[in-house]
């Protein structure tokens, strides 16, 4: 296959040109008002059908699709030599695959915008299958067509969807918009339904679906909510009955032929009529199609009857071409391709720069550029000649790109040749010229010319390959297998390796892992070594696919080259392979993915294997303990005594008694438990600390139910502290002693509440009952945060000299201060003193000032 790419097609060697005289070329040129119209052979098919089309039934996918057929769709016995056949082919007639029907019977297939074919069973079940005829699923159009059988069906495409429109045995209509979000739509009843629709079709506008048919001479259209009477405009009333409908590839146009070979054609708004012509043939056609160039103004319509084809438009000349055999039409974006038996053909009408160039007698810029490069190949005068024709009116950039366009038009490779060699030629004598027009097309036609090899055989136009794009068509390669063609179309148009090649290969190895004859690690390394480390590449999307055909041990070794640790987690407990899971999400050091992993775990085992496979993963084991803190605290309870761990199920039973357990009974049962458990741990810190809130908690139920007042969940000290503000001194005496509370923090507790009380007098009988062990420096400064300067003079004698400076600045008094600093020489004292005197204490600060010269002098 890459050697189609590979090959010389549209290079432009000097050496050798093979000449074309413009009456070869438009010798398959047919006239039809200003325009010309063509049909050229794209292959000769060597399918060996022997079956008629009539017999079968046909589905052509768009751009160059592959052809479904099945035959013997109409047989309903069960032997294997008589079943219904379905047969894919590519458009050059290639078998791909073919498989023996052995569902309900179909009554028509199509194609989706994906390449899927749709086989649509008389029970309303839809079928959906690749291009190698491998099933992928199944939905079906509802109750009421499962009841009334469908009569009729049309799969109809917009740009990004395929739809389904069904008339059932009832003659209702049933669609469905889009195939990959079901959503089923009945139509209104439509007047006469007793009698079956003559014919009908899809109309898509603004994204809505309607339903257009005719019954004799009526014509009606089918909206959400109603059906409406339509009369098209400039109609003749001579028409007739309607026998066939038919809308362009877009929908954007709508042609009506009648029983009297009448045949109009307007848009599909059925607002405005384009163009209207008789024909002498009046018995229904079996096909019609729109053949429209884009952006054209010529419209025409193509009707086929069992042997003539008719080329009719707003031109009064129409185009006949007899038929020998059976053939098919399809629909194209500019065109028309007709399938028969030995051949495939396309037609299309000729674009205006084909036109300009290979017309009879042409004088245009791209005609005379092609003679001019001929001539210089001939090593003629005559080059110059028409050189400068071309130059003198500054046409010469004109004939270049009209050149360049028109070897996207051509089907011939050498035609090809022969256009961008003139091309070529031409764009030497222009002094600015961007080549990137002519590289471009020069890759373009490259690729065109591999799809359309016989054993690929996707027969793309210049307009369609613009149309569907490269990313598309390298989606549809993959489809078919045609990974090597693929890779050498991302290298020849340079796509980013994460665009292309990298897509490619994924695809490439999914295929591999549903191949069965070689063994997982071979499969493995083959994968490995020609992926390695790709940007783009997903080893567990591949992996995934290895799962999905049943090859667990091969999407397991697969994983082992997946850098992301959150892609292996979720396919390996897909696979059940919880404990490998919990082993990768522990290395991956993410948190969340160990929790996930453990929260699958716990509902898939049962406790005891759940708890024990915990135990293997100290990792996992802690943070499952800090979940259970916050989440699960009775099985977190569960996993300490089934480790015997002690000590933290007294700390599980500390954290109860407070934020579980109401009642103060309940939270001193509660922290007799965890005071056993401290024992059993033999913590004897812990256990004592518990049996002193056990008893402070007691203690506090009672003063609550005597003063009525809150005293439960206060620590130590603020208990001490309420009861000394509530007066209960000795109370509060006795749980100092009780609990063995320091002397300096009792002291400081008493102090602090009752200068709080403002019981100034109690303060200062505390003062002289016992010496402080705190000093008395805390006196003064108690008063004086509660503005009490006079009581905290009382204590200001009892301050050792030490912090009788300190005692002296609180209440204010900096003379006593400069004096006791001055009485200590101490420096740092007298700098204190200093930094708190102000202009009006300027006798204080001489007297520090004389000091400290003093003390210098010395």
């Amino acid at each position: 296959m890459t050697s189609l790419l590979l090959s010389g097609c549209v290079r432009l060697p000097c050496d050798k040109h093979v000449g074309f005289t413009m009456d070869f070329c438009t010798a398959n040129w047919y006239p039809m008002g200003d325009v010309y119209y063509r049909k050229f052979d794209l292959y000769q098919m060597e399918w060996n059908i022997k079956e008629e089309f009539k017999d079968c039934l046909v589905a052509v996918g768009p751009y160059g699709g592959p052809i479904a057929l099945m035959k013997n769709y109409l047989t309903k016995e069960r032997g294997n030599s008589s079943r219904p056949v379905l047969e894919i082919y590519s458009a050059s007639g290639v078998l791909l695959s073919t498989l023996i029907w052995k569902s309900g019977q179909v009554v028509h297939l199509g194609w989706t915008v994906s390449e899927d074919l749709i086989c649509i069973q008389e029970d309303g079940t839809v079928l959906i299958y690749d291009i190698f005829c491998a099933y992928k699923r199944t939905f079906t159009m509802g109750n009421e067509v499962k009841q009334n059988q469908v009569q009729e069906a049309k799969v109809f495409h917009s740009e990004y969807r395929t739809g389904i429109a069904i008339l059932t045995g009832a003659l209702k209509f049933t669609i469905a918009s889009n195939i990959e979000e079901i959503k089923l739509r009945r139509m209104p009843d439509f007047p006469g339904a007793k009698v079956a629709p003559s014919c009908w079709t899809v109309l898509l506008q603004d994204r809505m679906t309607f339903i257009l048919l005719a019954i004799g001479k009526e014509l009606y259209l089918l909206d959400n909510t109603a059906c409406t009477g339509i009369t098209l405009p400039g109609l003749s009333p001579l028409s007739g009955a309607y026998l066939h409908l038919s809308v362009s590839f877009h929908y954007k146009y709508l042609a009506v032929f009648t029983d009297s070979g009448y045949i109009w054609l307007g848009t599909s708004s059925l607002k405005e009529k384009l163009c209207e012509l008789t024909s002498d043939i009046r018995q229904p056609p079996k096909q019609m199609s729109w053949c429209i160039r884009p952006r054209s103004k010529q419209l025409a319509v193509v009707v086929l009857w069992d042997k003539m084809l008719l080329v009719a438009g707003r031109a009064e000349e129409n185009i006949l071409f007899p038929l020998d055999e059976e053939t098919f039409l399809v629909s194209e974006l500019d065109g028309v391709r007709l399938i028969s038996h030995s051949t495939h053909e396309f037609l299309h009408e000729i674009p205006k720069a084909t036109e300009e160039i290979f017309k009879i007698a042409s004088m245009a810029p791209g005609a005379l550029l092609m003679e001019a490069q001929k001539e210089y190949e001939k090593e003629s005068q005559k080059a110059d000649d028409y050189l400068r024709e071309i130059k003198d009116q500054n046409l010469l950039p004109v004939a270049v790109a009209k050149c360049i366009e028109a070897a996207g038009y051509e089907h011939s490779t050498e035609m090809q040749k022969s256009l961008l060699r003139a091309a070529s030629f031409g764009k030497c004598f222009l002094d600015s010229y961007s080549t990137s027009d002519f590289v471009t097309m020069c890759h373009d036609v490259r690729v065109l010319n591999a799809i359309n090899e016989y054993q690929i055989g996707i027969p793309l136009t210049i307009v369609q390959y613009k149309q569907l794009t490269v990313p598309v068509l390298l989606d549809r390669l993959v489809l078919r297998r045609l990974y090597p063609l693929a890779v050498k179309i991302c290298e020849h148009l340079k796509i980013p390796e994460f665009q292309g090649v990298s897509r490619i290969l994924a695809h490439w190895a999914c295929y591999k892992v549903q191949q069965k004859d070689k063994s997982d690690e071979d499969v493995a390394q083959a994968i490995n070594q020609k992926l390695g480390d790709t940007a783009g590449i997903s080893y567990s999307e591949i992996a995934s696919k290895a799962c999905d055909c049943g090859r667990t041990e091969l999407a397991i070794k697969l994983l082992e080259y997946e850098p992301k640790s959150e892609d292996q987690v979720p396919l390996l407990l897909k696979m059940k392979r919880s404990n490998l899971a919990l082993g990768r999400a522990i290395e991956s050091g993410d948190t969340d993915l160990v929790y996930t992993v453990v929260s699958y775990m716990k509902h898939e085992f049962n406790r005891g294997d759940f708890f024990m496979t915990l135990q293997n993963h100290p990792i996992a084991l802690s943070l499952y303990r800090q979940f259970c803190k916050h989440q699960e605290p009775e099985t977190l309870k569960d996993l300490y005594n089934q480790d015997d761990n002690h000590l933290e199920l007294g700390n599980f039973h500390v954290r109860s008694s407070y934020y579980t357990e109401k009642s103060v009974e309940g939270r001193v049962a509660e922290l007799q438990n965890a005071v056993d458990e401290y024992n059993k741990a033999k913590n004897d810190l812990a256990a004592k600390v518990t049996e002193d809130q056990i008893k402070l908690l007691r203690t506090q139920r009672a003063l609550q139910e005597s003063l009525d007042k809150p005293y439960l969940d206060y620590s130590l000290h603020d208990t001490i502290y309420n009861l000394i503000l509530d007066g209960m001194q000795k109370k509060a005496e006795q749980l100092y002693k009780e609990f063995r509370i320091p002397d300096k923090r009792y002291w400081w507790l008493k102090i602090s509440a009752l200068a709080e009380k403002e019981d100034w007098e109690e303060l200062e009988n505390f003062a002289k009952a016992k010496k402080s062990p705190i000093g008395y420096l805390p006196y003064v400064e108690i008063c004086m945060k509660h503005r009490n300067k006079f009581e905290a003079k009382k204590y200001i004698a009892r301050v050792s000299p030490e912090q009788r400076v300190k005692a002296f600045l609180l209440i204010g008094d900096l003379d006593q201060a400069a004096e006791a600093a001055i009485e200590h020489k101490n420096e740092n004292e007298m700098n204190m003193v200093l930094s708190k005197c102000s202009v009006t204490d300027s006798a204080a600060a001489e007297k520090i000032e004389r000091a400290k010269a003093q003390l210098v002098k010395k």
